[in-house]
């Protein structure tokens, strides 16, 4: 890894745009951590780097939808309004949620109060998102829209349309783009902007994690989750047909780095991060390896006579040439100790103010690093950033 003198500004501001053709925004699935994502986009909007591209998978295709759903000046109080929607739990509220005496306010403490938030979003559900079925699924019949989840996420349509201007959206201010599975091909899809309408089931099929949620039917095809077949739209981003020269902040809300477990319920929480980390950081080094080969073949095919430019072999390799520039940071989230395994469902106000505030702080940290939003210099043309762990690469 190749370091660069790096320095820091006092803000995280910008006064220009950087030189780049498109700024995308690229946000992982995770439930309840999804909060990290939006103190990462106030913290953007702040410093005016709207994005351009938005892509997301299910909780990231949600905060997707509301930020492509709202004007600039709207969006992160949409954001705040949802989360404050979904995390006010009235029974939780009237124990008084976390407001303890600092005496109390260890790592112990936090897990086992965090433990009676993730019992009872499973027991109660969360209010605008999802409810128990009542009775449970194993006791509805078999081919019952009950029969086949733990919950009804019907709420979530019209949570949906309470902070989503879906007209607004369609509009193209921002390209859009929400991934989720076809349950009966397996196929991977994307539900973009650019080539569909998109409606509240578009964004509930990304986010349609079974066997808690029930699968969302959109135009006679059953659709779920994202996540379980991809977990980032890094890939989709980046190896789209309109290469574009783009600034990229990758969210991710699972770690794909951590440590040997000590016991069950760390086995429980490092198999939820493995899975779910979509293992960024090796889809990011895969894509500076095509990028090299890319920039590689523009400068070959440059060097080559006329008429071998008109072989069907060099029209194959003119196809594959780029000379766009990429520039990657990485935004982690990294969990408290005290979260557990339940991290994901504990949608409390508390740990939905401690997410926001990490990602509005991680991402201020990132942009106090000008090179940031510099363009590459490398024969890849791509740099990729993760301040937080090793600078650039």
């Amino acid at each position: 890894m190749s370091k660069q003198k790096q320095h820091t500004h006092t803000t995280h501001k910008q006064s220009v745009r950087p030189p780049f053709e498109c700024i995308a925004l690229l946000l992982q699935g995770g439930g309840a951590l999804g909060a990290y994502q939006c103190g990462v986009y106030e913290a953007l909007a702040e410093a005016h780097l709207c994005p351009d591209w938005v892509a997301g998978i299910s909780i990231g295709a949600i905060n997707s939808a509301i930020i492509a759903g709202n004007t600039p000046e709207t969006r992160v109080v949409k954001l705040r309004q949802f989360w404050e929607k979904i995390t006010s739990n009235p029974i939780w509220n009237s124990l008084g949620g976390f407001d303890l005496p600092p005496m109390f306010n260890g790592d112990l403490t936090h897990t086992i109060l965090n433990r009676i938030s993730a019992g009872l979003a499973l027991a109660s559900g969360t209010h605008g998102f999802f409810e128990p079925r009542f009775p449970s699924p194993w006791l509805h019949e078999s081919g019952a829209p009950g029969a086949i989840s733990y919950y009804d996420t019907s709420s979530l349509k019209a949570t949906l349309e309470e902070f989503v201007d879906f007209d607004l959206l369609n509009q193209g201010m921002i390209h859009l783009s929400i991934g989720a599975v076809n349950i009966r091909n397996g196929n991977f899809v994307y539900f973009d902007t650019q080539t569909h309408t998109i409606t509240p089931e578009h964004v509930m099929a990304s986010g349609a994690l079974p066997p808690g949620f029930p699968p969302i039917e959109i135009d006679g095809e059953f659709y779920w989750d994202g996540g379980l077949v991809s977990n980032t739209p890094l890939e989709w981003v980046f190896y789209s047909k309109k290469r574009e020269d783009t600034l990229a902040f990758q969210v991710d809300l699972w770690s794909a780095r951590g440590h040997l477990p000590r016991d069950m319920a760390e086995v429980l929480t490092r198999q939820k991060e493995i899975q779910f980390s979509s293992r960024t950081r090796a889809a990011t080094d895969r894509f500076k390896h095509a990028q090299r080969m890319r920039h590689t073949f523009s400068q070959l095919y440059k060097k080559l006579p006329e008429d071998l430019k008109k072989s069907p072999e060099a029209k194959i390799l003119a196809a594959a040439t780029n000379n766009k520039v990429y520039n990657i940071a990485h935004l982690i989230y990294h969990a408290q100790n005290y979260e557990g395994d339940s991290k994901d469902y504990e949608f409390s106000r508390a740990s939905m103010e401690e997410h926001w505030k990490a990602g509005y702080s991680d991402t201020v940290h990132t942009l106090r690093h000008p090179e940031v939003l510099e363009r590459p210099t490398n024969h890849e043309g791509v740099f990729i950033f993760d301040i937080a762990e090793e600078g650039c690469k």
